[in-house]
């Protein structure tokens, strides 16, 4: 559903995505998993997705109406916008490794949702498409487990926060410093069109401070980890493969914790919407694809940071206005 092995042959596209400072693109899942450390943490993305299914479907069962409110859900009008955001939104992220936060509550946000809404309705979502990607790379060697460890608690505590600060303030009162964070996302996005990377080969530096901020901003800015993250290893030098598999790894735990924290803090979880973005999300692989194929790394760029500036644009008018 998001990043899965990583290919490194000299595929013309995979080399403009290393001059870009992206990931590469993505094939089958064919190996497994050796280290201790990376058996459990596997196990425990896999026991956490299963808790996560189990308690949403017993609770769906035991309610008396829930036949009545499945069809309710699929004919609201807010599903079936959240399975167009998260279809574009996966389909962004399968062709670039990243942005499908800040596309998707870009979106979000401009069809009305209030940041805590769009936020905890992208986080929920993504407890998926994060678990399946950590547990791809885990299987492929793609993690470094010092790399993860770093990021991981520092990641948590980030989202934590991110978390209890946007449940306690006013939604209205935070949508334009939001929206000004995603059309600066936006930004970084179209910006990478024309940055050229230098890979300096040296050990990541000040990682827990920017799984600190990267986490924070993540949550606060419904998307960001990747941009954040990623990016800024990756684009500084750092390897490539092994920095996506553990900075993915790393934002599954985030984004359970921020899930959870979510769905009690948040009163009305827009279920609806976590719906469309998951069902949107599963049919991206095709159009993530098309989107490879049809147009360069550059141009999808250009266009991907032109439309969340547009929207985020659009989104801090209608706050200010």
């Amino acid at each position: 559903m998001k990043i899965r092995d990583l290919d490194y042959s000299n595929h013309p596209v995979n080399a403009e995505h290393q001059a870009l400072g992206l990931p590469p693109l993505e094939r089958e899942v064919t190996a497994a998993a050796e280290h201790p450390v990376l058996r459990v943490a596997m196990w425990s993305v896999l026991l956490l997705m299963g808790g996560v299914i189990v308690y949403l479907t017993s609770q769906w069962l035991h309610r008396p109406d829930s036949l009545a409110l499945a069809r309710a859900v699929l004919h609201s009008e807010a599903f079936w916008w959240a399975v167009a955001v998260g279809l574009l939104a996966q389909a962004v992220d399968g062709a670039l490794g990243m942005a499908y936060g800040i596309t998707s509550t870009s979106f979000l946000m401009a069809t009305g949702s209030s940041p805590v809404v769009a936020s905890a309705a992208v986080h929920i979502a993504e407890v998926f498409t994060t678990g399946v990607s950590g547990i791809s790379h885990i299987k492929l060697g793609n993690v470094s487990r010092q790399l993860f460890l770093r990021l991981l608690l520092p990641g948590m505590a980030g989202a934590t926060l991110g978390a209890w600060l946007l449940t306690s303030v006013d939604g209205e009162a935070i949508k334009p410093y939001v929206s000004a964070y995603l059309l600066l996302m936006g930004a970084y996005v179209l910006s990478k069109a024309w940055r050229r990377v230098r890979r300096n080969g040296q050990p990541p530096r000040h990682v827990a401070k920017l799984g600190l901020v990267g986490g924070f901003v993540d949550v606060v800015g419904g998307g960001g980890w990747g941009p954040v993250v990623t990016t800024t290893l990756v684009g500084s030098g750092h390897d490539p493969r092994t920095t996506i598999g553990s900075v993915n790894l790393a934002e599954f735990f985030l984004t359970f914790v921020s899930a959870g924290l979510f769905t009690l803090l948040v009163d009305g979880v827009p279920w609806a919407t976590v719906a469309g973005l998951v069902v949107g999300g599963l049919f991206a692989a095709p159009l993530a694809a098309t989107l490879t194929r049809l147009l360069p790394t550059r141009a999808l760029l250009v266009l991907v940071g032109t439309v969340i500036c547009s929207i985020s644009l659009f989104n801090l008018w209608r706050a200010l206005a």
